[in-house]
């Protein structure tokens, strides 16, 4: 298993234009085979830091994903969205334990 853990950043008054864009991106990632889990959300304290938790089923998977038409968009509108800083960390993981 695969997790994709981090943040983006973008200005909090662009956070309504970019809304719409990361819904469509998030739904069709969820859609994907091999996507156990795909979110972002804001963060309560810092206006504009958005949370990313992905967690995929292999890394034929998660190659897909990168590779994905709707990936491309969403990627293409950071400019426009002002999405400079983005800090996401891949991490392997065995399998999930109850706590």
């Amino acid at each position: 298993m695969l997790l994709i853990i981090g943040t983006i950043r973008l200005p909090p008054d662009r956070l309504d234009e970019a809304r719409p864009v990361m819904e469509r991106m998030v739904s069709a990632s969820r859609a994907e085979p091999g996507c156990l889990e795909y979110s972002y959300a804001q963060d309560v304290f810092e206006p504009g830091l958005i949370r990313v938790t992905e967690v995929w089923s292999d890394r034929i998977a998660l190659d897909a994903h990168f590779r994905a038409p709707h990936l491309a968009d969403w990627r293409a509108s950071w400019p426009g969205l002002g999405i400079g800083e983005r800090n996401l960390v891949l991490y392997e993981a065995g399998e999930p334990m109850p706590t």
